[in-house]
């Protein structure tokens, strides 16, 4: 069994030179990383990704900074009807966007006459607030109205992992999730609440690094309540990290993390996503879990040099996982969703 060192101390992603710092290399149970990005024009990528999800709907947002361009995105979808909206921006050479290099503090924003967006970190709660003037779906027009504050639970643990390639090549990422969501979600005439009644989950991935030009990526997250009654997070990912010595893959039971620092195995057909999903440890039995799809929701943006094409499949996941106490967690039907990106940036 592979294992990586635990950061127990705050740290600097990078040396003066803009190479990765030795101290940086490694995961922690708490964000604590100063993201002090420098040089490497263009290939610089700062982003903050957050999904919400209820047993009505789901929202997924984001707010980057890949060096050439800025973007802020919001894409609502309801469960059952498939109905979706969209709305966002893209900026040339990210311009007037800024992040703060202590990550998963500060505010990042963006705002003109038609789209604003907003994440506030404080410490005891994440706010996200988002107006659109149009939803950008002609079968589902109207405004964007969403106002939800993701809670940040006394001790609750999440998995910060630096991906080093190499020394000039290295993504840091923070992945949260059961994390309690409460608010307002509204598209058109249509309206959601956001809350404990409604199963709402917060699920968090924030990254920081340096990329090469193409690359493929796995990602795979749930939040939700296991047939015991216990509190269960799963992340996972693949592709991207093979052959670095470092994973992101990690369980939260009750807000306490395991980390999983070998590959797991992932089951799955790209040009069928709507089958199931089997993510599982080769060798052992601490995961074994199927995702059965329930929407699949495909993007790609094509300008030759620039593609980045995902499937990003939303359903249920079933099966059996053991945290560090050795305990067996059986889950049968807690929402969330897998994908594999595909990306040329």
């Amino acid at each position: 069994m592979a294992v990586e060192r635990e950061i127990t101390e705050p740290v600097d992603l990078c040396d003066a030179k803009g190479r990765l710092h030795p101290g940086a290399r490694g995961w922690s149970r708490q964000p604590m990383l100063r993201a002090n990005l420098r040089g490497r024009r263009g290939r610089k990528k700062r982003w903050d990704y957050w999904n919400i999800n209820t047993d009505q709907v789901v929202v997924g947002l984001v707010y980057a900074d890949v060096d050439y361009a800025g973007l802020a995105n919001v894409w609502v979808m309801e469960h059952g009807t498939g109905r979706q909206a969209t709305a966002g921006v893209l900026t040339p050479f990210a311009k007037g966007y800024s992040m703060p290099e202590q990550v998963c503090t500060g505010t990042v924003a963006y705002a003109d006459e038609k789209f604003r967006l907003r994440i506030e970190e404080t410490p005891g709660i994440t706010r996200i607030v988002i107006w659109a003037a149009a939803s950008g779906s002609t079968a589902w027009p109207g405004e964007i109205d969403i106002d939800v504050e993701i809670a940040k639970p006394a001790g609750h643990e999440s998995l910060n992992v630096l991906i080093p390639w190499s020394d000039r090549q290295f993504q840091f990422t923070s992945k949260q999730n059961t994390r309690p969501a409460v608010g307002s979600v509204r598209v058109g005439e249509q309206a959601w609440s956001v809350d404990a009644t409604h199963d709402a989950w917060g699920v968090q991935d924030l990254g920081r690094g340096v990329w090469p030009y193409s690359n493929r990526w796995n990602w795979a997250a749930a939040s939700g309540r296991a047939t015991d009654g216990r509190l269960v997070g799963l992340q996972f990912g693949g592709k991207w990290t093979e052959g670095t010595g470092a994973t992101e893959n990690a369980l939260c039971i009750d807000g306490r993390l395991t980390k999983l620092s070998d590959e797991l195995e992932w089951t799955y057909d790209w040009s069928d996503p709507m089958a199931p999903w089997r993510v599982r440890t080769p060798g052992s039995d601490q995961v074994d879990v199927t995702l059965t799809p329930t929407f699949d929701r495909y993007d790609v943006t094509d300008l030759k040099v620039l593609k980045m094409e995902v499937h990003q499949c939303f359903g249920t996941w079933s099966g059996r996982i053991v945290g560090d106490d050795g305990v067996p967690v059986t889950i049968d039907g807690i929402r969330g969703f897998a994908e594999e990106a595909r990306n040329r940036w």
